[in-house]
């Protein structure tokens, strides 16, 4: 008699990954670069507090380039789940409809959004299917509000508990 393998079938590296960082939450940003030229992103995170330095990955095959010298980071607020939509889609012109105006530094400005913060590109650095890219802040203001997440697919908020837990 010979043993049966009842292990699932292999799956590939980049769907085991997928499906696996779908259980991930992560903040929504829409990064806006001059142009105009923008695209949703779920990948920004903080680098440095001295310089200022945050970053975000772009797909290599992205249709908004990563050439400019300048970038802000729009961080949404929960009920922006369209704007989010809106600069996720390929094909469309993102900024139809967004208010928006032109920053210092030549990258749009869009209204409305929880915070923003403006950077000046100092890296660019190709990683697997990705690009890396830093920039050093030069800029920031905030309005507040809940987050808009990203999770599994969807699009949801985060409420902190009052006092909660050992992070305050």
């Amino acid at each position: 008699m010979t043993a049966v393998d009842e292990r699932p079938p292999a799956t590939a590296p980049a769907e085991l990954l997928r499906c696996t960082l779908r259980r991930h939450a992560a903040g929504v940003v829409v990064i806006a670069a001059p142009g105009p030229g923008g695209l949703t992103v779920t990948s920004f995170t903080s680098v440095s507090l001295d310089p200022a330095l945050v970053s975000f990955y772009l797909s290599t095959t992205a249709s908004t380039a990563p050439a400019a010298d300048a970038f802000t980071v729009h961080l949404l607020h929960r009920g922006q789940e369209e704007l989010a939509r809106a600069f996720a889609r390929s094909g469309v012109d993102r900024f139809a409809g967004v208010p928006w105006t032109a920053g210092p530094h030549g990258t749009p400005l869009l209204e409305g959004v929880a915070a923003r913060l403006t950077a000046r590109r100092v890296g660019l650095h190709p990683v697997g299917d990705h690009l890396l890219v830093v920039g050093e802040v030069v800029a920031a203001d905030a309005e507040g509000g809940e987050p808009l997440v990203h999770h599994d697919g969807g699009f949801g908020g985060f409420a902190p508990g009052a006092g909660e837990g050992p992070w305050r």
